[in-house]
């Protein structure tokens, strides 16, 4: 008899390589061993800007799908922390203060492409940045808070007050991944969309880095 592995936990297998290959990117690499800046740091945190404002506007235009309603919590929410720490961070004119980079854009086209309109593709890029968040997103926390003295200001974002035990919120995100009646071939589409999802974070972090270096 065949065992039949949960979903859940084929997509971690299948994408944990990507996974590995995000938060290695040379430009994340640096900001968590203490080589980046206070100004690198910002500089992620304004890209993240425009990725959530996509991806939470998605989950609004999302929120009656039968399938991708149960993974849609106002808990999650980003995007006000996000605006709270550039403002924080930058000042009262952080709007007029950044633009997002090529990768940024592109993620973004992505986004607004599947994520509005199929459950499947909305629910690969929920799961790759909200768990995310929820898991080493912490560690770039506490690491932020020690090497740039914050407290809560300027890192809110990696701050979820709705959720007290983010172990128990990821196991039962994972338990309604499982519950999702998607056959081979969808979960298949949704496993490949979370590795499109992996390389523009990946991307990302080597635009930062270019971004940085013709600053320089």
């Amino acid at each position: 008899m065949s065992i039949v592995i949960p979903f859940s936990q084929a997509l971690r297998e299948r994408t944990w390589t990507s996974h590995g290959d995000s938060e290695g990117a040379n430009f994340m690499s640096d900001l968590m061993t203490g080589k980046g800046t206070r100004d690198d740091y910002i500089a992620l945190v304004a890209q993240h800007y425009f990725i959530y404002e996509a991806l939470e506007a998605a989950a609004d235009r999302m929120k009656d799908d039968p399938v991708a309603a149960p993974f849609i919590s106002p808990q999650l929410t980003r995007l006000p922390a996000i605006e709270a720490d550039l403002r924080f961070l930058i000042g009262d004119d952080w709007r007029e203060s950044i633009l997002p980079l090529p990768t940024t854009e592109l993620y973004v086209q992505r986004i607004n492409a599947v994520a509005a309109t199929w459950a499947g593709g909305f629910i690969a890029h929920h799961y790759t940045r909200y768990l995310g968040d929820l898991s080493g997103g912490q560690v770039i926390r506490k690491l932020m808070q020690r090497q740039f003295g914050f407290e809560t200001n300027g890192v809110g974002f990696y701050f979820f007050g709705e959720i007290a035990s983010p172990k128990e919120f990821k196991e039962t995100y994972r338990d309604e991944l499982d519950a999702v009646g998607w056959d081979d071939a969808e979960r298949d589409r949704v496993i490949d969309e979370v590795l499109i999802a992996y390389r523009f974070n990946t991307d990302l972090f080597v635009d930062l880095s270019a971004a940085k270096a013709a600053a320089a």
